[in-house]
């Protein structure tokens, strides 16, 4: 069995089963998430905590 990543999965999925509502939910979740990983070092860190 070939190993396929996470992304490949969820796309092969979400084709197959016509679920394309998850696409902009998944697309915001990962924006969120690098944009904490990458400010997270940086001067505006404290700004950007206070809005979550």
């Amino acid at each position: 069995m070939a190993k396929h990543s996470l992304l490949s999965e969820l796309w092969a999925f979400m084709r197959v089963r016509k679920k394309w509502w998850l696409l902009p939910i998944i697309l915001m979740l990962l924006l969120v998430g690098s944009l904490l990983v990458f400010a997270q070092g940086s001067a505006l860190a404290p700004f950007i905590y206070t809005v979550f």
